[in-house]
């Protein structure tokens, strides 16, 4: 095992043991985990499959040169499926925690500021995929791949990623927002797009001393003050993702603050939009301070990029629904090592951390050897006002769609050969 613990040192770079095979077998012991002595054990499974997430999910049998153990793709799945998904959720818990104690400071007028927006991920099509977690309505049986909805929170300063929940794909991004208030602070202030900006939501946030800012919801009248106070009554209609007894408990109205803003910079979607939060204070919080925050919201749709397509998330690997929920956790532990990488760099070349290269901190992390020190990352500066038209200029291949299940195409090609 001696060249796996150098593969492992290289796996790390200089994020001086951010994951350990100490603190791997440590949380094996806190859930009453139990192995023999295996070719894979938790501690060589666990850094294997970090660095296959690191790797855009390479075949499993590439992950055969960073050991000399010899091992097959069914001996590395069946050592997946032996660690449960709690497992995983504990190491995420441990290793984002450690990291985020580490840069927790620099705040946005005293509140630590995080970001929350939700996206899909796709997977393989198989039946118990399918049934887990459904399919876009548009696509035929058997022409789609199955599609999860993924919540995701983020830390604002440092990008590092707080929270991810894996649901079916018809659940609305609020259905599971409340679960992501547990691991909240008082005084934290969420940061979302106007789907987070009801009267529920908003409600839930001020009962546990948490604070929102949020484009104003699409049902509410548009607001013709430059800044105001609102009071929102509590509406009749239940919301779906909420239970009548957690509905019932609400209160009948809560006061937020609203605040039109104006666009000018050119080449944006939108010319005016209104603000919602409950930063009541017009002196602590001014709303030009609000406006330039709400404009940074934006970065959680890079996050979700660098996370989805530079890691590969986008398409997952496993085929069971317990596989893709170990592998969406594993995606987050190896997204915040790239964080910490770039945490490290900004702090030695004086720049704010999301000036520094994603890829370019991927890149040393995979391929840095034990004790190199960590270089000058590549620095892309901040350009706020810069547009790009949404279109691809590639043309894909002119094939087309797999609209039928593949069986039927197959026999109407057979059909048609022997017509000739």
């Amino acid at each position: 095992m001696s060249s796996f613990a150098a593969a492992l040192d290289r796996i790390k770079g200089n994020l001086s043991q951010a994951v350990p095979a100490a603190l791997i077998d440590r949380t094996a012991t806190l859930l009453g985990l139990t192995h023999r002595d295996r070719i894979l054990p938790p501690a060589v499974t666990t850094h294997l499959a970090l660095h296959r997430c690191l790797h855009r999910g390479t075949a499993i049998t590439h992950l055969r040169r960073f050991t000399p153990e010899r091992f097959t793709p069914s001996a590395f799945c069946q050592a997946m499926a032996r660690l449960p998904e709690a497992f995983f959720t504990r190491l995420g818990l441990l290793v984002t925690g450690q990291l985020c104690r580490a840069d927790d400071a620099d705040r946005w007028h005293g509140h630590r500021v995080l970001l929350i927006d939700g996206t899909g991920v796709s997977m393989p099509d198989t039946k118990a995929l399918q049934a887990a977690f459904g399919q876009p309505p548009r696509q035929a049986p058997g022409c789609g791949f199955p599609v999860a909805h993924l919540l995701a929170v983020f830390d604002h300063r440092t990008g590092y990623l707080r929270r991810t929940i894996l649901a079916p794909l018809a659940t609305h991004d609020l259905a599971h927002a409340a679960i992501t208030h547990d691991e909240m602070r008082t005084g934290d202030l969420l940061l979302g797009d106007r789907a987070f900006g009801s009267f529920a939501h908003i409600a839930l946030l001020r009962r546990r001393g948490l604070h929102g800012l949020f484009r104003q919801h699409q049902r509410r009248p548009g607001s013709l003050a430059p800044d105001r106070l609102v009071t929102y009554p509590k509406p009749k209609e239940r919301p779906s993702w909420m239970t009548a007894e957690a509905y019932a408990e609400l209160p009948d109205t809560v006061t937020v603050r609203e605040v039109r803003v104006r666009v000018r910079t050119p080449g944006r979607r939108v010319r005016r939009l209104v603000l919602v939060t409950t930063l009541q204070d017009r002196v602590k919080y001014p709303a030009r301070d609000l406006a330039k925050l709400y404009e940074q919201r934006w970065r959680v749709e890079v996050d979700l990029r660098h996370l989805k397509i530079t890691l590969g998330l986008d398409v997952l690997k496993s085929k069971t629904e317990a596989g893709v929920r170990k592998e969406v956790l594993l995606f987050g532990i190896a997204y915040n090592l790239v964080r910490r990488v770039m945490q490290a760099a900004a702090r030695r070349q004086r720049v704010s951390s999301d000036w520094i290269s994603f890829v370019d901190a991927l890149r040393w992390l995979v391929q840095a050897t034990p004790g190199e020190p960590l270089p000058d990352l590549d620095v892309v500066p901040d350009r706020p006002d810069r547009v790009q038209p949404r279109a691809r200029k590639r043309r894909p291949k002119n094939y087309p769609l797999l609209n039928r299940p593949r069986h039927q195409m197959l026999r109407a090609l057979k059909n048609k050969d022997n017509q000739r």
